[in-house]
């Protein structure tokens, strides 16, 4: 006889070779009656070391060895698992097996990112039936019934026990037969692969027109971690097809697991598990959920780093205050119907924009490349780099230049007052934060969705539950209906960024200090000059420019001849055709910058003459380790080329 009931190994053995598979172990892990009088009713160990002892007494042992061997044991309770035939029911899945894979080969289904496909053909491919008995206290009863009191030879699957009685009685037994509902209940995998359709009316609903299931099954995108590609997805598939006839969903969408900021798993061993409501009580949910999104490859696993998530909470303050900004300051005491007259209805038309002066034409187009450039990232799953661009402009582009070019229009200590341009900034200030909110809110639904309230806006429409961000429209609602850019004004308002940028450079570079207004020539040419001039007051209070002493000129004109003519100036070489020339002495006091480069000139011959007699002296070059010479020899290098700036900014300050 063959006893390989209780090895995998030894088992699959036995049934290639078809031997006869005998039991010798009892559920509670002592010996049957298969095992002998000698051991029957032994505990498992106990029955192992006296079988051990008996060989040994009868000669039938060589040696003794100890060697490492993997006991499995169990997750919950740690006890040693000795494998078991029993009775278990199956699910053959060699049918629903390859209808899975020919969803994912047809294009029915895409699996995102493709390189997981690989391993979907490779788990199907090769499947083998699938045992749905679970011998636990919780979950679906297997929906089988024995008939009698005892045994398990004839049995009847049915929806519940009425059915089982129906097919009872038509197979010829008693109206009043015995029936027992088997009491292994279903494995967890097969009950959540249930989940697509069972959860929206199947089976009740089949065929019901406007019932949950005809509106939402088959669903569009699953989102899910790539470990549980084959326990979950594939058994949501199979199964899915094979009761609705239907893929449950067209994409699968695969993200990674989240590990802590080293990489490694997170372990309470380690003690590096982030625990997410701490994390959410300390810095918010949407700083995590952002953190998360945007940190995201397709089916790479996620680093978990604190820092990153105080940054995005200082992004989201940055948020508050950016909308504190525009409805506090900005629309400050604006009457109903003027805040009507800016609310957010739709797109801004190309008779509008055309309307608005460069930097609201340049802000306006970039935040409309935004949200085409967000709308394709999203359809294509591209999750984390959207969301960092939203950041990067609203930071960058809205914050820093857009929101202190608006002062120029809105307040007349800027320049500004004028009705026509303070109600355009204000109307580009609402629409770009609008437009904003409603990218950004997928990622930061709640922080969003508070800050939208407070913007004006148009009514409800009838078909909307609620006024709320997460049910307006997206800004770009279709392919067809491009939203108005121009490339001539982005252009155009760089060379300002541009220009803006080189000054306050020149402004560090000579230590102007921070509230000191300089003196500036700007010489450009054509159609750039002209939008440069009339964006001066910006340019003045961006730069920190002295208004009485600013002026734009065309360039080789008599007027640029004569703007730049008989005074020292710093030349800045923006780009082909914008140049700026700063006035010396409009940026320093040429008595108070010679003092001051005289000492930091004297500091640093001191300092190389120092090291430079180091350097000269054998006992260091040759007893030094040669890092600390080459070191020294590079220190005398950087310290020798500050002199020659120095005295370079010596040699260029005007006489005193």
């Amino acid at each position: 006889d063959y006893q390989g009931s209780h090895d995998p190994n030894d088992y699959a053995i036995g049934k290639k070779f078809d031997l006869p598979i005998i039991n010798i172990m009892n559920k509670d892990g002592s010996m049957n009656a298969e095992t002998g009088d000698d051991y029957q009713g032994l505990d498992r160990f106990d029955a192992r070391q006296k079988l051990w002892d008996d060989m040994d007494a009868a000669s039938l042992t060589i040696k003794v060895e100890p060697h490492t061997q993997r006991v499995p044991r169990s997750q919950r309770g740690g006890e040693v698992i000795e494998p078991l035939v029993s009775s278990q029911w199956f699910v053959k899945t060699e049918g629903m097996g390859s209808k899975a894979l020919k969803a994912v080969e047809d294009g029915d289904i895409q699996i995102f990112p493709e390189r997981f496909t690989k391993i979907w053909n490779n788990w199907l491919t090769d499947i083998h039936d699938w045992c749905v008995s679970r011998q636990l206290w919780w979950g679906h009863r297997i929906p089988v019934w024995y008939v009698g009191e005892s045994g398990e030879s004839e049995y009847i699957v049915a929806r519940n026990e009425a059915e089982a009685r129906e097919k009872a009685v038509d197979a010829g037994h008693a109206e009043d037969v015995v029936l027992r509902q088997e009491e292994d209940v279903l494995d967890t995998w097969f009950s959540s692969g249930l989940w697509p359709f069972a959860t929206v009316g199947w089976p009740q609903e089949e065929g019901k027109e406007g019932s949950d299931l005809s509106r939402f099954y088959p669903a569009s995108c699953l989102e899910t971690g790539y470990d549980i590609l084959f326990f979950w997805v594939a058994r949501m598939v199979m199964m899915g097809l094979e009761l609705t006839g239907e893929s449950p969903f067209n994409t699968v969408y695969m993200h990674g697991l989240v590990r802590a900021a080293d990489g490694s798993k997170m372990s309470k061993t380690k003690g590096n598990v982030i625990d997410p409501l701490d994390t959410v009580a300390e810095y918010g949910a949407d700083s995590l959920r952002y953190s998360l999104v945007t940190g995201v490859t397709p089916g790479q696993d996620i680093p978990l780093n604190m820092d990153k998530i105080k940054a995005n909470r200082n992004f989201a303050n940055k948020l508050y205050n950016i909308c504190k900004f525009v409805t506090g300051n900005a629309l400050k005491d604006l009457s109903d119907s003027d805040l009507s007259d800016i609310a957010v209805s739709g797109p801004i038309s190309k008779e509008e924009f055309e309307s608005l002066s460069l930097p609201e034409r340049y802000i306006v187009s970039k935040c409309h490349s935004l949200v085409a450039t967000i709308t394709n990232d999203i359809e294509n799953y591209q999750l984390g780099a959207a969301g960092s661009k939203i950041y990067e402009f609203l930071w960058d582009q809205y914050a820093d230049w857009y929101l202190e070019v608006s002062k120029t229009r809105i307040y007349e200590g800027f320049g500004g007052g004028g009705a026509e341009e303070s109600r355009a900034a204000r109307r580009v200030l609402v629409y770009i934060l609008d437009v904003s909110l409603r990218l950004l809110h997928p990622y930061m639904p709640y922080v969003t969705e508070q800050l939208w309230h407070h913007l004006p806006r148009t009514d409800a429409t009838s078909d909307q539950a609620a006024h709320a961000l997460m049910l307006a429209d997206w800004p770009q609602m279709n392919d067809e209906n491009v939203l108005v850019t121009d490339e001539a004004s982005v252009s155009a308002f760089e060379s300002f960024q541009m220009l803006t940028g080189r000054i306050r450079n020149a402004r560090s570079e000579y230590n102007v200090e921070p509230g000191k207004r300089i003196s500036a020539v700007i010489v450009a040419s054509g159609t750039l000059k002209e939008e440069i001039e009339k964006e001066t007051k910006s340019l003045v209070s961006l730069a920190k420019l002295d208004p009485e002493k600013v002026t734009v000129v065309e360039a080789g004109s008599d007027e640029a001849k004569a703007a730049l003519e008989g005074e020292e100036a710093i030349q800045l070489v923006i780009q082909d055709g914008v140049e700026a020339y700063l006035p010396l002495s409009g940026l320093i006091d040429p008595v108070k910058e010679r003092a001051r480069l005289d000492r930091q000139s004297t500091k640093l011959e001191k300092e190389i003459e120092k090291l430079g007699g180091r350097l000269k002296s054998s006992g260091f070059v040759d007893k030094a380790p040669p890092a600390v010479v080459d070191k020294a020899r590079s220190d005398l290098a950087e310290l020798e080329d500050q002199l020659s700036k120095v005295k370079a900014s010596l040699e260029a300050l005007p006489s005193a």
